[in-house]
């Protein structure tokens, strides 16, 4: 990034480029999700349980003849009391090449969103890990945590989905 001559850095032409974000609620906080990762999003359906799978994987469903892999983010993040409503839905994303779904409390709307609106995480101690957070972005009196969904679900600890979904 340049100095401008008033010594105040330049704001690149791509940094202006918004983005689409999808937005959902986990427990009192508000994430957003790179629009383009999201397939499609679907009403909780109990889903078929998979034995020896750690509990943040609530199970798979059949998704017109494919089977998806369920991951209940509220308890990934270890967020407390899970409660199912009807405004609990499964968002089902694509990511390198795998059709996950993610269980959210609700979805909210869908936003756009360029890079000088996404802040940097704060820096945290060892006991929380934030490599799967792109940032924090406000908008009006909202703020959101941007989430890098692609890298959450490839994680080494995410794994064990391929393996729970072949031994189904």
């Amino acid at each position: 990034m340049e100095l401008t001559r008033q010594g105040k850095a330049a704001v690149a032409d791509e940094d202006l480029v918004a983005s689409e974000y999808l937005t959902f609620t986990l427990g009192s906080e508000e994430y957003a999700i790179d629009i383009l990762k999201v397939q499609e999003i679907r009403g909780y359906e109990q889903p078929t349980l998979i034995a020896n799978a750690p509990p943040f994987i609530k199970g798979v469903i059949n998704l017109r003849g494919i089977i998806v892999p369920v991951v209940d983010l509220r308890i990934k993040f270890k967020l407390g009391k899970i409660e199912y409503t009807p405004f609990t839905v499964v968002i089902i994303l694509n990511v390198a090449g795998r059709v996950i779904g993610v269980v959210v409390d609700s979805v909210s709307d869908v936003i756009s969103l360029n890079r000088v609106q996404i802040r940097p995480a704060p820096e945290f101690s060892g006991s929380f890990d934030t490599k799967y957070i792109l940032g924090l972005a406000a908008q009006e009196a909202r703020m959101m945590i941007v989430t890098d969904i692609e890298r959450l679900m490839t994680s080494a600890d995410m794994e064990l989905i391929d393996d729970a979904s072949a031994a189904n």
